[in-house]
């Protein structure tokens, strides 16, 4: 998946097809933002099980091989798992190093933190009927949090999933100290915006209060995390009534009666 590259990705990659004995595609998606990314490959996948990883990481051997066979259980819907730090001298973020499972049973609230888009996975069925991944949550758009979003509606609809700490990739992210602050700011406002989604969109009020209730907990991270989850929030609504608002000047446009001569 190329989402905007201007550089030599696409030779790279299609050198890959040409020598590799594992079948591959190269798909291109010019509007940024890794939720139009991820649905660019939904339109182009044929199967039943979606991995999904980040071009920073590694997965393991056994990968694909666990990843299956965690959906042998048919009320399984989506799974994520362990993230191991690559570079040890790498600031210790955007990883999941537990070794113990959890079962996010369908129509649950899901914590942030608890599901990590570096490592996951889908029926593609499922990502079908949520109509996928949502544009503007994910890296390169306005919110990051593209992924705990698509597993929150899957849980809405009754989906439960898995936390497998058998299905390994590695982070090497090469992030250090000096750029978490920017980091953190990113991903509160995304956090905001997850939970105000999680209201407007999914009429989910307790599950929204949930998560303002530990926003207690989230302060440890950062002082400023409840300023900036309250500007996710509110750029989020922003969005939401916006299109709201759209939506229905062009239903009111589409009911205007036409002239005669029109």
């Amino acid at each position: 998946m190329d989402n905007g590259s201007v550089d030599k990705t696409a030779n790279v990659i299609n050198e890959f097809i040409e020598t590799s004995s594992v079948p591959a595609r190269y798909v291109f998606e010019s509007v940024p933002g890794l939720g139009n990314a991820h649905n660019a490959g939904l339109r182009s996948a044929r199967g039943e099980i979606l991995a999904f990883t980040d071009d920073d990481c590694y997965p393991a051997e056994d990968f694909l091989a666990q990843i299956w066979s965690t959906f042998g259980d048919p009320s399984v819907g989506y799974i994520t798992g362990r993230i191991m730090l690559y570079d040890p001298t790498d600031y210790p973020i955007g990883i999941n190093e537990s070794l113990s499972p959890h079962t996010f049973l369908g129509g649950s609230f899901l914590r942030i933190g608890s599901f990590h888009g570096a490592n996951m996975a889908f029926r593609r069925q499922l990502l079908l009927d949520i109509d996928g991944f949502d544009p503007l949550f994910g890296p390169g758009s306005l919110f990051n949090t593209e992924d705990i979003d698509a597993a929150a509606r899957a849980s809405a609809k009754g989906w439960s999933g898995e936390y497998r700490p058998d299905v390994v990739v590695t982070h090497h992210h090469g992030r250090k100290e000096p750029d978490i602050a920017p980091l953190m700011k990113s991903y509160a406002i995304g956090r905001g915006a997850y939970h105000m989604k999680l209201l407007l969109n999914q009429q989910r009020f307790w599950w929204f209060a949930r998560g303002v209730y530990e926003l207690r907990n989230r302060r440890k991270w950062h002082r400023r995390a409840a300023l900036w989850e309250t500007v996710g929030a509110t750029k989020y609504a922003y969005q939401y009534f916006s299109q709201a608002v759209r939506a229905r000047l062009i239903r009111k446009r589409a009911l205007r009666p036409q002239p005669p001569w029109a």
